[in-house]
């Protein structure tokens, strides 16, 4: 399968990218930089330059191939302005990209995050929540699923807090970015609020997986840790970066604070069973202690 990857060279995207390469795949990926374009081509992918703002070009690599995984995601996220115009952008360009494969049957797998239940882990069946700072994404990865019925072989999977490679990524990437930024590993409120958390080669596969075999129209989790407590996490920052442990004010944490200090464990039971996922890399307080001081 030729296959158009947007985000193709961030912490999930080039593991993604290498995944399809290593599994008879071939890859044409959104390149945004001179950095961006070598870094694929290295990795032996087909480079298109544009990025997610261009429709234009969006629709051009999705008409050129078997199928899409759309990654992209804006880098600014350091106020809520910021954060709402990356979720404006992602919607934008995922509306394109399913517009244009409408009646194809060609798969699309898009990315969000795994939904918050009050007492207990989500599930695949849960809805995504279409309110709060993100909730943009929820509606935008609802939409481009709802449009199964009309020959869209849309996908969806959501990736839990934290996807993390030799220490690095995600929510718990934000906390160590934190801690060198302050001086404090620090969390907001008790630190007994749950992340779940999954290796980003893990991912990969199941991106692949979905890709390969899914159903229009499904939600897929991929989550290998269901829920490591945030203040277990900050422990190994403080370690390993020689820093005190502490509860901070979630407002230091910017537009995700909120987001940061509620408890939100996932289960991919149902992604395991059906799909046959098992992931086999290290787990996320394993791999935080690659963090160097």
């Amino acid at each position: 399968m030729h296959v158009f990857v947007t985000g193709g060279t961030g912490t999930i995207g080039s593991a993604v990218v290498a995944e399809l390469l290593g599994n008879g795949h071939t890859v044409l990926a959104l390149a945004r930089s001179d950095g961006s374009a070598q870094a694929l081509e290295s990795a032996g992918a087909t480079v298109l330059r544009g990025d997610l703002a261009d429709l234009d070009v969006l629709r051009s690599g999705a008409a050129q191939s078997d199928g899409v995984i759309s990654l992209a995601f804006g880098r600014d996220y350091g106020s809520p302005d910021a954060l709402a115009q990356a979720v404006a952008e992602e919607s934008a360009a995922l509306a394109a990209l399913g517009q244009e494969l409408i009646g194809s049957g060609r798969p699309i797998v898009t990315v969000s995050g795994t939904p918050w239940v009050p007492g207990r882990a989500s599930t695949e069946a849960d809805p995504l929540p279409a309110d709060g700072p993100v909730g943009g994404r929820g509606r935008s990865v609802t939409a481009l699923l709802d449009l199964a019925s009309r020959g869209l072989r849309g996908m969806a999977v959501r990736m839990p807090r934290t996807v993390h490679n030799e220490g690095q990524g995600g929510f718990a990437g934000l906390l160590v970015d934190a801690a060198r930024r302050t001086g404090v590993a620090g969390y907001p409120g008790d630190g007994t609020q749950r992340w779940p958390a999954v290796h980003a080669l893990d991912a990969a596969v199941l991106f692949r997986l979905v890709l390969e075999s899914a159903p229009a129209g499904t939600s897929w989790h991929a989550v290998a840790d269901e829920g490591d407590a945030v203040r277990d996490i900050a422990t190994v920052i403080g370690r390993r970066l020689n820093l005190p442990v502490g509860e901070v004010p979630q407002e230091n944490f910017g537009p995700f604070g909120p987001i940061f200090a509620m408890d939100q464990p996932s289960s991919s039971a149902h992604t395991r069973e059906a799909l046959g996922w098992r992931p086999t890399h290290s787990s996320l307080l394993e791999d935080l202690e690659n963090i160097q001081p």
